[in-house]
């Protein structure tokens, strides 16, 4: 008989996979059991925060103080119903991943066909990417700001954050948890520390979250903008298709046994209040943001919402609202903050971004690689169109440049409403479904309700606002052009979602049926014992 051992067969870098969502953290932390509540509750709290990260990132910051100082307090509301949204799609993300063990990607996977998961995968990936040039933009912008490194050079040096994300991924999923959450407590003490100084008036930010039909005029127009146009910014900076595929993923981390359906239910709510939470202080944050675009400033003091913009006016006496802030702004701790803020804000993104690649790489294509490798290989994509704007923009004013990269990051978020709906959709699906998630699990009828009128308010408003965000990329004598190539995507939107809601119905009626055939055979069995 031949004893030899075999050697383990060595794994490619890029391999074949299908197992559980983000296996190597998979049910990795130990949550206690029968403790009080805040106990409990701490045991649960860290993924909200890796999901929140995305409410809070770079996108969202021009769009809340460009709101405030055009509109004063008017957009509050926005902020506050987006926020709400956010909660609720947030939580069904969390409990499908949760509940069914899968995370959404592998869950559409799953219920569709092959050709339909190849072109959700790369609906996606475009996605992140777009994300990926916010953070690109962001980061570089910050170092330059805080250490004078030429942009060419600080867009190169966000590719070896790689070399951060490397060090995380040894150190444990608890501890990412624990430094991300430590960033976003950077980035509110600065936000709350200006706006502290600028004393606002409060009673007005208060009466500001009540919704108000001013808020979706197309008139006044301020700065280029109208009310509409601003909520619509808002709206589309806030919800972001790729927290939700995340989260699914990340709310699998905590052990549980899957068999004793309380330690589910225990987990699902201890994860809605972590998520729950953790969105609030990005509500905060993005009200923060609004609040000095108002009070901080003197009014119509911004002219260029960009982050240079931002930072000159933070270190620009006359920009500022009162005598304190002038007195702390010479100093150059007002606009030094704010560049710390923004270089936290794209490292936080860094790490969520990076887990979600691999979330939908591996749902939707079953295909898996190293996450060093797979930042390395997003990030340098993403540099290309960054370093390409700051090439063609070198030998022009600083003003231009800086307007340059503006656009791009704003021009980046039309992928974002693009791949919105296709993540939004199914979510509300399969959560909606005692098929996939058990009587017990089920959306109740008012969240159903809540769901039906989120989803199909942000699909209106992102094929809605389609058109403004083709033409941003078309010169203005092309309008029609832009038009016309808005109503052909608009068109392929709808056209991709409605194969993907009857590839959704099919799967679903093709899991009851053999969900019905193993419960006959399990019948059959016990008789025949």
């Amino acid at each position: 008989m031949d004893t030899t051992s075999k050697k383990p067969k060595k794994e490619h870098l890029i391999h074949y996979a299908n197992g559980r969502s983000l296996e190597e953290i998979n049910g990795t932390v130990k949550v206690p059991m029968g403790k009080g509540f805040w106990k409990t509750l701490l045991a649960y709290s860290g993924p909200g925060a890796l999901v929140a990260v995305g409410y809070m990132d770079p996108g969202n910051w021009s769009t809340s103080i460009t709101g405030g100082q055009n509109f004063q307090y008017l957009l509050m509301s926005i902020i506050l119903i987006s926020s709400l949204i956010a909660m609720l799609l947030q939580a069904m993300a969390a409990k499908l991943g949760i509940v069914s063990q899968m995370d959404l990607a592998q869950m559409i996977r799953a219920r569709t066909s092959k050709a339909l998961g190849i072109v959700l995968w790369l609906m996606t990936e475009f996605a992140i990417m777009a994300t990926d040039i916010a953070e690109v933009i962001g980061a570089a912008i910050a170092l330059y700001l805080l250490f004078h490194i030429p942009l060419v050079i600080s867009v190169f040096i966000t590719v070896f954050d790689v070399l951060l994300l490397l060090l995380l991924t040894k150190i444990g999923f608890r501890k990412i948890e624990a430094i991300v959450v430590a960033l976003i407590v950077v980035i509110f003490v600065v936000f709350a520390y200006q706006v502290a100084l600028s004393n606002p008036d409060w009673g007005a930010a208060i009466v500001g979250l009540i919704p108000s039909a001013k808020t979706i005029s197309k008139g006044p127009v301020i700065g280029g903008i109208s009310p509409l146009t601003g909520s619509l910014g808002i709206i589309g900076a806030t919800v972001m298709p790729h927290n939700l595929y995340l989260h699914s993923a990340i709310s699998q981390t905590r052990q549980l046994d899957h068999n004793d359906e309380n330690q589910v239910a225990q987990t699902v709510r201890f994860t809605m209040w972590d998520s729950n939470i953790q969105l609030t202080v990005a509500f905060f944050v993005n009200a923060l943001l609004l609040v000095m675009g108002v009070a901080v400033f003197k009014s119509g003091a911004v002219k260029d919402p960009s982050f240079f913009g931002l930072y000159q006016a933070l270190n620009d006496t006359s920009t500022m609202s009162n005598g304190v802030l002038a007195s702390v702004a010479r100093t150059g701790i007002l606009s030094t903050l704010f560049a710390v803020a923004l270089l936290a804000s794209g490292q936080n993104s860094t790490i969520t971004g990076t887990l979600t690649g691999q979330v939908i790489m591996e749902g939707f294509i079953h295909m898996k690689m190293p996450l060093w490798m797979r930042r390395l290989v997003t990030r340098l994509i993403s540099v290309v169109p960054v370093l390409i704007c700051v090439g063609l923009t070198s030998g022009q004013s600083a003003v231009h440049q800086h307007e340059a990269l503006n656009d791009l990051m704003n021009n980046s978020q039309v992928f974002l409403a693009f791949a919105l709906p296709f993540s939004m959709l199914p979510l509300l699906m399969f959560t909606n479904s005692k098929v996939e998630m058990g009587k017990r699990f089920t959306n109740h009828w008012y969240t159903q309700i809540a769901g039906w009128v989120a989803v199909l308010l942000l699909i209106g408003l992102n094929i809605y606002n389609m058109p403004a965000q083709i033409q941003a990329f078309f010169p203005a004598k092309d309008v029609n052009i832009a038009n016309v190539v808005a109503y052909i995507v608009i068109a392929a939107i709808v056209a991709l979602l409605v194969w993907m809601v009857i590839d959704l119905y099919h799967g679903n009626k093709r899991y009851e049926a053999q969900l019905a055939a193993a419960a006959k055979e399990n019948d059959a069995t016990a008789e025949a014992k």
